[in-house]
C-alpha cells in the first residue's frame, strides 16, 4: 500500500532498489545514467517524508519593521489643484474621444498620409522625438517662445499633429512605445504645447485593461506633471490646466486614485 506521500507525490522515475545497497558507491561518479539513478534514489530513500525547520523562538520576540514605499504626485500648491468638477468634465471628454477614435480607428487607419509623413519604425526612439516634437525641440535647441512664426506649418522642424490618420497606424506596442520615448523626454525636458497634443492623444488610444507597463509609464508621467507644477511661480501659467489634464487622465480615468489632486472648492 503506498503512503500519503506516495500517493500524492508518485515517482516519475521508478528505480528498483533492491539488493543494490553493497554495489554502489554514493563517493563514486555514477558509471551510466541507470547507476546514476539508483544513487538519487538511494539517497531519496534516506530523507524523510517531512522536513521540519528548526526556528530559535527567541529571534521572534523583537519586532519587525518592513518599509514599503509607493511613490505617488507631488501635492499641489495651494490654488494650483483643479475643482471636482472640472476634473470629472475632462475626464467624461476624454471618454467621448476615446469611443470616438475606437469607433473610426478602421475608417483613419486607412486615409492616404501626406508625402511629407513618413513614420519612423517603432524601435527608432530619436526618429520619433523628431518626427513628434520637430527638431528644435527634441534637440533642446530652442523652447516654445522662441519658434519661428513663420516655420509653424514646417513640421520638420515643430513636428508633426498627432492626426488620427497618423495614430490610427499605430497598433498597441507601437502607442506604448511612443509614449514611453516621449515620457522619458520629458523627463529632462520642460512642457510644450505639442507633447501635450501627443500625451493626450496617444493616451487616447492606449488600451484598457491596462498591461504593467503601460501602469509604469502613465505613472511615470503623472508624476513628472505633478512635480513640474510645483515649480510654476503662478496660477496663470499656460502649462498649469495642460498639466492638471494629464494628471486627472492617470488618476482618474486610468484609475491611478493614489496620485489624484485633492479637488479645490467648486467656483
Amino acid at each position: 500500500m503506498k503512503s500519503d506521500v506516495e500517493e500524492l507525490m508518485p515517482r516519475l522515475l521508478p528505480v528498483e532498489l533492491k539488493d543494490i545497497k553493497d554495489e554502489l558507491d554514493l563517493k563514486g561518479p555514477p558509471r551510466n545514467p541507470q547507476e546514476y539513478m539508483r544513487q538519487v534514489q538511494l539517497e531519496a530513500s534516506k530523507c524523510p517524508d517531512v522536513m521540519i525547520a528548526q526556528i530559535d523562538p527567541k529571534k521572534l520576540t523583537k519586532r519587525q519593521t518592513v518599509y514599503a514605499s509607493v511613490p505617488s504626485c507631488h501635492i499641489a500648491p495651494k490654488g494650483f489643484s483643479p475643482s471636482l468638477r472640472w476634473q470629472q468634465k475632462q475626464v467624461s471628454t476624454f471618454s467621448d474621444v476615446r469611443q470616438s477614435i475606437t469607433k473610426n480607428r478602421t475608417h483613419w487607419g486607412t486615409q492616404p498620409l501626406e508625402g511629407n509623413v513618413i513614420m519612423p519604425s517603432v524601435s527608432d526612439e530619436e526618429g520619433w522625438k523628431r518626427f513628434c516634437l520637430g527638431e528644435k525641440f527634441c534637440l533642446g535647441s530652442c523652447s516654445d517662445a522662441d519658434a519661428d512664426p513663420d516655420a509653424e506649418l514646417d513640421y520638420s522642424q515643430v513636428g508633426f499633429p498627432p492626426f488620427l490618420s497618423i495614430v490610427s497606424r499605430l497598433n498597441q506596442s507601437a502607442v506604448l512605445g511612443v509614449l514611453e520615448i516621449l515620457i522619458n523626454w520629458f523627463e529632462e525636458k520642460d512642457f510644450i504645447p505639442q507633447l501635450g497634443k501627443w500625451l493626450y492623444a496617444l493616451l487616447a488610444c492606449l488600451e484598457k485593461p491596462l498591461i504593467p507597463e503601460a501602469h509604469s509609464s502613465i505613472r511615470q508621467l503623472a508624476r513628472r506633471c505633478a512635480h513640474l507644477r510645483t515649480t510654476l511661480e503662478s496660477q496663470d501659467d499656460e502649462k498649469l490646466p495642460a498639466l492638471n489634464l494629464l494628471i486627472c487622465l492617470v488618476a482618474r480615468y486610468f484609475e491611478q486614485s493614489d496620485l489624484a489632486d485633492q479637488p479645490e472648492a467648486d467656483n
